[in-house]
């Protein structure tokens, strides 16, 4: 067990939303954007007034793409562009709930994975839809591809690290199985040496449950970290649990490692076992200003305002909705924007923590020396406030992954990740010239 440079110690508050049953959502309609992962968006395969089936395929691309699929069956509305998380209207795909789930039988189920080559569960992670369910959404059979011959070790990250959200605890707690044949299944087509399971030391029930269902012939190791944000992030995690440094601009396979989400370790399980493909996942909606936190088995598509109602609707005085945690996450202004694949919490604030009219930088260092990337987030605030590309490119702008403990720690309050956010956009642009 190693330490990763930088990182934090914000307050958890898990204990709003963990424990207890995990209810799932039936909401009266859907809506599936084509775009729920990074890469090509996807095309509909469907038209209005088509009858469709629960986990019947939607829509499809080329390229890096990871289909979309029905999370209800019923009859399609529309197909038209609507509110996404992203903050842009997105062509999607709107669905009336006939509350039938009639199934779509496409995808076919396996007895055993061991029957299967690396490269069929590959393709059944593909027409699955899956993609990195911890808000990463890279498509998933992409990374393992690309992760083929050349890593000796999987993780898959239990971390969750970040304040408030309770979604990968409580999966564990009620699905430890899931994971772990999950796990055995990457094992299998990625043929690693090692294999670790790493969680945080803040998941008591979890860590119990994974101890007990992991078994000694599973090859499998669990591995408990202190609780350090970000932790979870790829780059820290690996060098958390191997010791090894990803290069700047690198991948995890550069230093032979690959890391898949707890959640979609799960998703895997799914498809290979169950032929199901991605329609619901673990949904953490928490906060102070919502009146009951818990998680919910959520459907893909239902509306954060659906959501919100089921836990009992917003408190007066809540300020502020953000699709994630309070780190990373994206504020919100629309409820009607639906649930999508990376969606692993609606965090409801009564604190709005609202930018100062004038933030100043005092200069104080100590964005630095939280920074896990090595990175001097005061200097690539600057530079993209004045627009100076060349200088936030040296800077390594694109190395930050935008965890937000510059942010936390600022005594100024300056918007440093949002800012950040800003310059990688004006960085993009000017290389695509």
């Amino acid at each position: 067990m190693s330490k990763f440079w930088g990182g934090i110690h914000p307050k958890g508050n898990k204990s709003l939303s963990r424990g207890g049953d995990l209810p799932e959502l039936h909401p009266q309609q859907v809506v599936l954007p084509m775009v729920q992962h990074i890469g090509a968006a996807c095309t509909p395969l469907v038209q209005v007034g088509d009858t469709v089936k629960l986990g019947q395929k939607i829509g499809d691309g080329s390229g890096v793409c990871a289909p979309i699929h029905a999370s209800v069956s019923g009859r399609v509305l529309a197909v038209e562009p609507r509110p996404h998380t992203s903050g842009r209207d997105i062509l999607s795909v709107v669905i009336e709930n006939d509350y039938l789930d009639t199934l779509d039988e496409t995808m076919m189920r396996y007895m055993d994975h061991k029957d299967l080559q690396p490269n069929d569960i590959l393709k059944i992670i593909h027409e699955a839809g899956i993609v990195g369910m911890g808000g990463a959404t890279f498509p998933t059979d992409v990374k393992a591809f690309s992760a083929l011959g050349k890593v000796d070790c999987v993780l898959i990250n239990a971390c969750e690290c970040e304040p408030y959200i309770t979604a990968d605890d409580t999966l564990i707690c009620h699905y430890a199985q899931q994971v772990r044949t999950g796990a055995q299944v990457l094992q299998w087509a990625l043929t690693p040496e090692r294999t670790v399971i790493a969680i945080e030391d803040n998941k008591p029930e979890a860590i119990a449950i994974l101890k007990e269902t992991l078994k000694p012939e599973d090859n499998i190791e669990l591995m408990v970290l202190p609780t350090r944000y970000p932790q979870g992030a790829e780059k820290q995690l690996i060098q958390a649990v191997t010791g090894r440094l990803v290069p700047a601009g690198g991948l995890p396979a550069a230093v032979g490692c690959a890391v898949f989400n707890v959640a979609t370790t799960a998703a895997v399980y799914r498809a290979v076992y169950e032929g199901a493909p991605i329609t619901r996942r673990v949904v953490t909606v928490t906060g102070d200003g919502v009146l009951s936190p818990r998680n919910f088995l959520v459907p893909i598509g239902t509306s954060f305002g659906d959501a919100i109602h089921a836990a009992g609707g917003l408190l007066d005085g809540t300020k502020k909705v953000i699709s994630g945690g309070p780190m990373m996450g994206w504020a919100q202004s629309n409820l009607d924007v639906p649930v999508l694949k990376g969606t692993n919490s609606i965090l409801c604030l009564k604190n709005g923590n609202e930018t100062p009219d004038n933030p100043v930088c005092i200069r104080c260092g100590r964005c630095v020396g939280v920074c896990p990337m090595h990175l001097q987030p005061l200097y690539l605030y600057r530079y993209t406030r004045l627009g100076r590309v060349p200088q936030i490119d040296k800077f390594h702008l694109m190395d930050c992954i935008e965890c937000g403990c510059c942010s936390y720690i600022c005594p100024g309050k300056l918007p440093l990740v949002q800012t950040i956010r800003e310059g990688k956009k004006l960085w993009k642009e000017a290389n695509a010239k």
